[in-house]
């Protein structure tokens, strides 16, 4: 039952990942694709009807996180204090600035808002990749299973590593283009003329830095933690994972070559989805694992709740988890084709 609630978080994440990881890349491409106050409200109304619904799975992930495994969030909430008090603020400011540019307009304000805008999503990207580093690479647990981590130390991971390192920062700028490559295959997909080639161009370019980098953080999580390799040596059919990821990438680039923009964003999709697959299947068992003391890491045995409520639990669970698939899947369906400025706002 903890395996179970360890593999449903996994998924929750990385469907956060694929939903608002789009969202917040059309932020990262947002000042680079459109030049005009009339193109950016374009790139705004791309994500108008579903920007705040995508986030509905960072909730739902929290609360599922919260439930299954208390004790990691006790430990991560007050160990990523700082890290995630300013997360908080760039998704305050993020959806502040998609919703104050259309209720304070004029020759300051607007402007204003869209580098809010962009800025906030660039840095909610690294923030995000550096969490998903510390996780990878592990933290300095104690004998309590509590752990403080500062923002940066001396930028080497080990027992003294603080939140950002070489490869922290490294899986940062990692889900920087990937989520930007990600943006920029929904742009082409839901707008025309001039925005989306630029959309194609931005998504192009940032394809072959996603490539550089994943190979880096591929070969930089192998050496830093060896419970990648372990697992992939006792359970082959884990190469699964890795493997989809590089079909994704790959497909994204030969869709992208050929125009088919859907076909593009979907394979970009399986490309995230595969990322975040591999590196739970690589850290299982555990869920945070610990740098110094492989015994001190937090594990799905020990930080799960009671088997009594874990059971209990999945029964609600699976029909919130329905109801939101079914909200996702009509929103989306609502709200296809290409967009238009031909209104007010977004």
């Amino acid at each position: 039952m903890p395996t179970l609630w360890f593999c449903l978080v996994a998924v929750m994440v990385a469907m956060y990942t694929v939903f608002d990881g789009f969202d917040i890349g059309t932020g990262i491409a947002h000042l680079f694709v459109a030049r005009s106050t009339p193109e950016r409200r374009l790139v705004l109304q791309s994500i108008g009807p579903v920007w705040d619904g995508n986030e509905v799975w960072l909730i739902a992930a929290g609360g599922t996180l919260y439930f299954a495994f208390p004790a990691l969030y006790a430990a991560s909430f007050s160990g990523f204090y700082l890290p995630l008090m300013m997360v908080l603020w760039l998704l305050i400011l993020r959806g502040i600035s998609i919703e104050l540019r259309n209720h304070l307009q004029g020759a300051i304000w607007s402007p204003f808002w869209d580098v809010v805008f962009a800025l906030s999503s660039m840095l909610l990207a690294v923030f995000f990749g550096a969490a998903l580093g510390n996780v990878i690479r592990g933290v300095p647990m104690d004998e309590t299973g509590r752990f403080f981590e500062p923002l940066w130390t001396d930028f080497l991971p080990g027992a003294n590593a603080g939140i950002l390192d070489w490869y922290t920062v490294l899986v940062g700028l990692a889900a920087f283009f990937a989520l930007g490559m990600h943006g920029a295959f929904w742009i082409s997909l839901k707008t025309r003329d001039a925005i989306r080639e630029r959309a194609r161009v931005f998504a192009a370019r940032s394809w072959y830095v996603v490539v550089v980098a994943t190979a880096a953080i591929t070969v930089t999580s192998f050496r830093l933690q060896p419970q990648i390799l372990r697992n992939l040596t006792d359970r082959p059919w884990g190469y699964l994972f890795p493997a989809l990821a590089l079909v994704g990438l790959i497909g994204a680039y030969r869709y992208h070559a050929a125009h088919r923009e859907a076909k593009a964003f979907l394979c970009s999709s399986l490309y995230l989805a595969g990322m975040l697959s591999s590196a739970a299947f690589g850290v299982y068992p555990y869920v945070l694992p610990a740098v110094t003391d492989p015994s001190r890491a937090l594990t799905v045995h020990n930080a799960a709740a009671p088997l009594t409520g874990l059971r209990i639990g999945i029964v609600w669970w699976s029909f919130g988890m329905a109801l939101a698939v079914a909200y996702v899947a009509y929103t989306y369906w609502s709200f296809r084709g290409k967009v238009a400025v031909d209104r007010e706002g977004y």
